[in-house]
């Protein structure tokens, strides 16, 4: 495949939880549970994708407003999830990085987070996860930083964004059949290539994403030209 054909950046929406819990009478608690299984999965799965980079949308900055029960089940499946998944991260050479207003959040996930980030810190591709994120704000942070050192260029602002040691994203997935951007990295997917698809989030696998791959490898990208 020539390379100007393969995502090196790809970002997924990860939406349908809630659903796939109350599709089977389940509470979406358990929807949470399979939806961090299916991360597990897809992020053993990328050898040989020729991903560099996979950014998933965790927790964005509106989930706040979700029920302080279900917001506290998310945040237990983090420290979880960390615990169980941080040495296969370090052995499998992946670098994990936050995007985010992430030192927000409680003070023991803050310092699980800043363990695992130097961990693995020497990882040759990454699992970039975005928590607090809201790009809105992201951008608007960036601009001020980049307006204290002078003029607010686009390069400017990039060099402030979360995301600025990170390639452009080439392809946005968003599960579940929703077709929207919700806030999620709204710079950085300018000329992304977007898939929706009806599958909830706990049911997308290593499958899905190589037919999302290679339906992305059969678009003409042209940046506004012809």
């Amino acid at each position: 495949m020539p390379e100007e054909n393969q995502a090196r950046h790809v970002a997924i929406i990860m939406d349908g939880n809630g659903r796939w819990a109350k599709r089977r009478g389940l509470p979406r608690a358990m929807g949470h549970k399979r939806g961090v299984e299916a991360v597990r999965k897809l992020v053993r799965s990328l050898e040989g994708t020729g991903i560099e980079c996979l950014t998933l949308y965790a927790f964005s900055s509106e989930n706040w407003k979700r029920p302080e029960e279900e917001v506290s089940d998310l945040m237990n499946l983090m420290r979880s999830f960390i615990r169980s998944d941080l040495e296969e991260f370090v052995a499998n050479g992946v670098r994990l990085k936050i995007v985010g207003d992430w030192r927000a959040l409680d003070p023991d996930i803050v310092a699980m987070l800043e363990d695992a980030l130097e961990r693995t810190a020497g990882g040759t591709h990454t699992v970039a996860v975005a928590l607090n994120y809201g790009s809105q704000q992201e951008i608007a942070g960036a601009a001020r930083a980049a307006a204290k050192e002078g003029e607010i260029t686009p390069e400017a602002i990039e060099r402030h964004l979360f995301t600025s040691d990170l390639p452009p994203v080439d392809l946005l997935i968003r599960t579940s059949g929703e077709v929207r951007l919700s806030n999620f990295l709204l710079w950085q997917m300018a000329y992304a290539e977007m898939i929706f698809v009806d599958t909830l989030w706990p049911d997308f696998g290593p499958e899905d994403l190589r037919k999302a791959l290679d339906v992305f490898a059969k678009r003409e990208r042209r940046y506004g030209g012809r």
